[in-house]
């Protein structure tokens, strides 16, 4: 089905992509997640590196959680500054949308870990739905 304009109605929103992340390159060059998010509180690569670092420390669950839901949080601002309108795809193949898609996924983790079954089956089918990719890269 196309609209009068030549368009495909049934095509759904376009694939967000988000801009770069200083935070990444300081990531790859080794800097300390926390000392990243000191200097990019926005960024959620950031915060989705400190929540799996705290995950591989042995970190309890809900510190794990925690780092994620804020990452999960910045990561909805950062896609809606860059016209994502609450749903379409967010690809995993777009290295700028990993941070969103790695707190997303730990967030959904750390849902189960805790016996919130809700907010882990909520999580885990936004990012499904958002990169079957990263679903199947990450859960």
């Amino acid at each position: 089905m196309t609209s009068s304009f030549g368009g495909d109605l049934m095509a759904g929103p376009p694939p967000t992509h988000l801009p770069a992340d200083p935070a990444d390159a300081e990531l790859a060059g080794g800097e300390a997640p926390a000392a990243v998010v000191r200097r990019h509180p926005a960024s959620p690569a950031a915060w989705a590196a400190l929540a799996q670092q705290a995950q591989d420390a042995g970190a309890d669950d809900v510190t794990v959680y925690a780092y994620a839901r804020v990452g999960y949080h910045r990561s909805l601002d950062m896609l809606r500054r860059n016209g994502w309108k609450g749903h379409g795809p967010v690809p995993w193949e777009h290295e700028p949308n990993r941070g969103f898609l790695r707190a997303l996924a730990l967030l959904a983790l750390m849902a189960r870990a805790i016996g919130e079954t809700d907010e882990w089956e909520r999580c885990s089918t936004f990012l499904r739905d958002s990169s079957a990719t990263a679903a199947d890269e990450l859960l």
